[in-house]
């Protein structure tokens, strides 16, 4: 049982998963700190509060923060923007490029004559019905 816990735990898409959570956790607060440090001081308010975050309306002495909440999804915007555009995008056109490089005009399957399955090009027996072909010399 050990050894599959540690067969499972050295796989490469675990690792590879929790790589990219740590690295996503940590660009996120980089994210979060330019919008806190750079852009929030460059919105202006109309009231006398220096952070945009920090404004608020209240209903009911209750206070609800919309500008920590615009923040936020500012800091989400940015973060999806640079993983769609960096991460998205470049693996979607590698991926269309190697399937075009795969793409071929010669078949690389056929059908079987006898019980019509899809077998290798260059199969000499069918593995469905066991039927033989005869190979064609090039």
């Amino acid at each position: 049982m050990l050894n599959e816990f540690k067969k499972f735990i050295l796989r490469g898409n675990v690792v590879d998963l929790a790589v990219g959570i740590v690295v996503g956790s940590a660009f996120t607060s980089v994210v979060n700190s330019f919008v806190r440090d750079i852009v929030n001081p460059l919105v202006p308010t109309n009231t006398g509060q220096s952070e945009f975050a920090k404004r608020y309306f209240e209903i009911h002495h209750s206070k609800f923060l919309y500008g920590d909440l615009l923040i936020n999804i500012l800091s989400f915007m940015i973060v999806a923007a640079v993983v769609f555009f960096l991460v998205v995008q470049p693996i979607n056109k590698l991926t269309a490029m190697a399937i075009r490089s795969r793409d071929t005009d010669e078949p690389s399957t056929k059908k079987c004559p006898e019980c019509l399955s899809v077998i290798p090009i260059d199969a000499r027996r069918c593995s469905f019905c066991t039927t033989r072909f005869e190979t064609k010399k090039s």
